[in-house]
């Protein structure tokens, strides 16, 4: 629901709202630069002070106006010629015209109005208020990905462009809802609807002397006032004995007998005059030029939110499938829910909707994160089907999940059943799911099947849970999944390195040819045509339907496609890569994994990887041509047999893109891992990372599981942990 009332306000009013924000982020810059080019007034001086230069400089003056810049502009009459200028208060003279800017002027109006009057500001009003919806709901959003407000500031995994916008968006929702509410108030007061002016309750005007011509200068109140609480100072019609100076401050307004100097009338701002100027300058920034920046900073990411905003959406109706009969949550027997990262799960989800539905069921599909109890009025059954991010975090589209099951209400209750997803060689195995089902069941949800895993995308996993399934809820149930794949390419192998027969571990370093970019606009970033090292190359063995996936060591930019690949005994895949000849091809789909890379900015890294697990880490070496210190753990089994880039590991130290070279030889003289490598390093280890190092580890599960029990070891002391370094976006893995 809050997605939806997130999504489509900012659908629809997207050009308005660029507009606004484009015009108002120009406009934010006025108020600063007249602040820093305006003469100022001294702090002591008083508005008789400047009434007394002014006029020595311009006898005919009628008004005297400061801005809340400091800036003061006086208005005379000169031989029954009308001037004005910017006044330097020091002098009383002018210095500058005091004509508008006319580009300021032409973007107030596209700001305000559009150029289309009482129209245009209805729009602008409307616009107003899609931001401040939007930006609401954006806060509970952005709360709700990043794991709670206390989490506001977490780093963020996924797709790049959904990180983009919640990093834009936690960075600037507060000044967009600030900026939304004070436009919706002056659009309020334009039309009259807050009776901010005019309204108020001013006093009769006494009788004054009938005198005439005494000099501003002498008069008492004009001298205790400082010209920092000056709005507007204006002169009596020359020869009329009935009028009076009229002075308007910061508080309210006073008129003076323009004989005596006496107060004639006084009346202070009502509250919602008071209001309405707070309003004006926390819109404008004029009187906080400061303010007004950073304000207009915020509006700039308007457009960005706006571009990344619909790449989400675009994204998620490519990913999400568009079921049909899709039953409404509080009218379905079944609620079907997924929690996916990289949308494969949505195709179990489908497959498992269609059977239900089919056999007379009411079944809605909705992302985990959607979880509401309360909403679910006629559900019998809930069933969770659970991807797992990484070693065991929630995916995707679950975050928020564990904690609203903790907090669902006590009472009757459907059944609650979990299906894991996962690949059963990592080390975090559907754990996730494991996560789920254990909080379920220690809140008391009944479970209406046990617990299963789908290893590897399994059909046959899928349908024997699916056999189960329908056993307890007493229908036939066959669950017929086919899996299905991105848009796969044929990549055609230009060379290969191998290494590693004399140790029992062959093992070699594949480059393909990169694919070229698509002719298509709308097809610019799709396939091959961007990716870097660490991000996932899946691989179609022939004969399989099923891919296999290899962490990328290289990047678009070195002009190949790069993956070291190991042959296991019996291995579909990897037998047929390591058989390649040049010339050769296989079907491929590229995978982003933004969660694997090393980042910007100077701290250091530390590329811990074993075997095949140092290609990733040779790309990143291989793109640190800031030389970024770098310093990589590598275990291998033997020097001589299977020490992978070993040429290029010296270029690149030679070149300062790599900063130190630790080997761990698990076959040598003296045999070790990369932890026991670590260990020895241990005060090292310990300085890099207490000085923001960033740790990043690839290679097999048991190898991760050693390095961080040695790091464990390493950081005790400091009060650190790779579990805290994890939190912090500073220790990733991409285990095997």
């Amino acid at each position: 629901m809050i997605r939806a009332f997130h999504r489509w306000p900012g659908l629809v009013a997207l050009l308005v709202l660029a507009l606004l924000g484009l015009s108002g982020a120009a406009l934010s810059v006025y108020p600063a630069t007249e602040r820093l080019s305006a003469p100022q007034a001294a702090v002591d001086m008083s508005v008789a002070d400047l009434t007394a230069r002014i006029q020595a400089s311009q006898p005919g003056v009628e008004q005297i106006r400061r801005a809340p810049s400091g800036r003061i502009v006086a208005y005379w009459f000169d031989q029954g010629v009308p001037g004005s200028a910017v006044i330097d208060p020091e002098t009383g003279q002018p210095v500058a015209s005091a004509d508008p800017d006319p580009v300021e002027r032409w973007l107030t109006t596209l700001h305000r109005s559009f150029f289309a009057g009482d129209t245009g500001r209805i729009v602008t009003a409307l616009g107003a208020g899609a931001m401040l919806v939007l930006a609401l709901s954006g806060v509970a959003l952005v709360a709700r990905r990043a794991g709670g407000y206390a989490r506001w500031f977490a780093p963020l995994r996924g797709p790049l462009s959904g990180r983009i916008h919640v990093e834009i968006a936690r960075l600037s929702v507060i000044g967009l809802a600030l900026s939304s509410v004070t436009a919706l108030w002056m659009s309020a007061a334009t039309f009259d609807l807050i009776p901010v002016s005019g309204h108020s309750m001013r006093s009769s005007m006494p009788a004054v002397s009938g005198l005439t011509g005494i000099d501003p200068a002498q008069i008492d109140t004009l001298r205790q006032t400082p010209v920092a609480q000056l709005r507007d100072l204006t002169f009596p019609y020359p020869g009329d004995a009935t009028d009076v100076f009229t002075l308007t401050t910061q508080t309210g307004t006073v008129t003076l007998d323009q004989g005596t100097g006496a107060v004639v009338s006084q009346t202070a701002l009502t509250l919602l005059e008071r209001i309405d100027a707070v309003v004006i300058m926390l819109h404008t920034g004029r009187g906080a030029p400061l303010l007004g920046v950073v304000l207009g900073l915020m509006a700039l990411g308007i457009p960005a939110l706006g571009i990344t905003g619909v790449t989400v959406w675009l994204t998620g109706r490519r990913g999400r499938p568009r079921l049909r009969h899709n039953a409404r949550a509080a009218q379905a027997d079944t609620i079907l829910l997924v929690g996916s990262e990289g949308g494969s799960t949505w195709g179990f989800a489908t497959t498992l909707h269609s059977a239900l539905t089919e056999a007379g069921l009411r079944v809605h599909v909705a992302p985990m994160s959607s979880f509401a109890p309360a909403r679910y009025g006629a559900a019998q059954r809930i069933l969770a089907l659970a991807a797992t991010y990484g070693d065991g975090a929630a995916p995707a589209s679950a975050r928020g999940f564990l904690p609203r099951l903790a907090e669902a209400p006590t009472g009757p209750r459907p059944s609650l059943s979990v299906l894991g997803f996962g690949d059963r060689s990592f080390p975090g195995f559907c754990a996730f799911a494991d996560e789920v089902e254990q909080a379920a069941r220690a809140a008391g949800w009944p479970c209406l099947v046990p617990m299963d895993r789908v290893d590897r995308q399994s059909p046959q996993d899928f349908a024997r849970w699916g056999r189960a399934l329908g056993e307890a809820i007493g229908i036939p149930l066959d669950l017929a999944y086919h899996a299905t794949t991105p848009a796969v390419e044929t990549l055609t192998l230009i060379s290969r390195q191998d290494f590693g027969d004399a140790v029992q571990a062959p093992t070699t370093i594949l480059r393909f040819a990169v694919p070229p970019r698509p002719l298509w606009p709308w097809r610019a970033r799709a396939g091959f045509s961007r990716f870097d090292a660490g991000d996932l190359v899946g691989i179609l063995p022939e004969g399989s339907a099923v891919p296999r996936f290899y962490s990328l060591a290289s990047a678009r930019r070195d002009g190949v496609i790069e993956l070291v690949v190991k042959r296991h005994p019996g291995g579909l895949c990897s037998g047929q890569l390591t058989t390649l000849e040049p010339g050769e091809t296989v079907r491929a789909f590229l995978r982003r994994n933004p969660g694997f890379r090393p980042g910007r900015g100077r701290a250091p890294l530390i590329l811990i990887g074993a075997g095949t697990g140092v290609g990733p880490m040779a790309g990143f070496i291989r793109a640190n041509r800031a030389q970024r210190p770098i310093h990589l753990f590598f275990g291998l089994r033997h020097p001589d047999s299977d020490f992978l880039y070993r040429d290029e590991l010296a270029d690149w130290a030679a070149q300062g893109r790599l900063t130190r070279l630790v080997t761990a030889v698990s076959r040598g003289r003296h045999p070790r891992h990369v932890q026991d490598a670590l260990r020895i390093e241990a005060t090292q280890i310990a300085d890099l990372v207490r000085a923001g190092a960033k740790v990043m580890v690839c290679g097999g599960r048991g190898m991760a599981a050693g390095v961080t029990e040695a790091l464990t070891e390493i950081l005790a002391p400091s009060g650190l942990t790779p579990a805290l370094l994890k939190s912090e976006g500073r220790y990733v893995e991409d285990v095997y």
